[in-house]
């Protein structure tokens, strides 16, 4: 029997998919993608790869474009080619110099829980007051 614990799917350059995407260990994307990803494992968008997608995986690198929300529930890694548009969250985030990102991000070891990349769940901001000024509503 195969050895499936470091098996990579891989989507090549020519590839263009719409729809929804599972898989429990690695994939690696070249090519297009648009739709929804949920994965057990990693996604890794390469360079020159585009995704469309909300993601929801337990790590995340990119090297390409990604337009949507990340959910990821260890790591999300934007390295230096990185181009990223939507709202982000994970346990740990790594943004190498060079990365472009837009969006909002909720990091740290809590963030993903009860987190869905089809909507960022966020905490409603209390005003405070500063010394010497009231409170502002």
């Amino acid at each position: 029997m195969a050895d499936t614990t470091n098996q990579t799917t891989i989507i090549g350059a020519d590839t263009h998919i719409k729809g929804e995407m599972s898989f429990d260990n690695t994939a690696k994307l070249l090519g297009t993608f648009e739709g929804q990803i949920s994965a057990k494992g990693e996604l890794q968008v390469a360079e020159g790869a585009k995704c469309k997608a909300s993601v929801e995986a337990s790590r995340v690198s990119v090297d390409g474009m990604v337009e949507g929300n990340i959910v990821a529930r260890e790591r999300v890694a934007l390295n230096a080619n990185a181009a990223m548009k939507g709202d982000l969250t994970a346990a740990k985030l790594v943004v190498a110099e060079g990365a472009v990102f837009v969006g909002h991000c909720k990091v740290g070891p809590d963030a993903a829980k009860g987190a869905s990349a089809g909507g960022m769940q966020t905490a409603e901001a209390k005003p405070t007051a500063t010394k010497g000024e009231p409170a502002r509503s």
